[in-house]
């Protein structure tokens, strides 16, 4: 089981929510060597995936949109696995309704979504894929409240994301 310190807990807390998420995901991160490969996938649990995925999640669509999370190679990882299912069984039920939202546009246009692009055509394809906009923008009107309801989420079932050591 992968493990995390008491004391990086209680410092990351006292941070933020997304810090205190953080401690886990880095730590995920580590264990994969931060590649999500058939040969890593195995290493964590699906909980332990799903707070991953979250963590990815969160912090491409800050930056990049829809766009950069699937140019980064991310739109299986969040769109072909339970992540969604997960997200309303941990109680972010909007956030799971905007995730199978964005779902469609993905399935219906992924070949071209995921298609090796230059750094000119990257910046060119969030026109032909505004409609990812406004789930955007829906998304960073929620996104402090569905961090926190994620982060109580794990601090009360702190068993299925890592040993806590001393």
């Amino acid at each position: 089981m992968i493990e995390v310190t008491d004391f990086a807990l209680q410092a990351a807390a006292g941070e933020g929510m997304d810090e205190f998420i953080q401690v886990f995901t880095s730590k995920y991160k580590e264990v994969i060597g931060d590649e999500l490969t058939a040969e890593t996938m195995p290493l964590l649990t699906g909980e332990q995936h799903s707070l991953l995925a979250y963590q990815i999640f969160r912090d491409e669509i800050m930056v990049g949109g829809f766009c950069q999370l699937i140019q980064n190679g991310y739109g299986g990882y969040i769109f072909d696995n339970p992540f969604a299912k997960v997200m309303r069984l941990w109680g972010a039920e909007d956030f799971s309704k905007l995730i199978y939202k964005a779902k469609k546009i993905y399935d219906a246009n992924r070949v071209d979504l995921e298609r090796e692009r230059t750094e000119e055509e990257f910046m060119a394809m969030y026109e032909p894929y505004e409609a990812f906009d406004d789930l955007e923008e829906e998304y960073f009107q929620m996104e402090e409240a569905v961090t926190a309801m994620i982060a109580a989420y794990v601090d009360d079932h702190l068993e299925l994301f890592a040993k806590i050591v001393k």
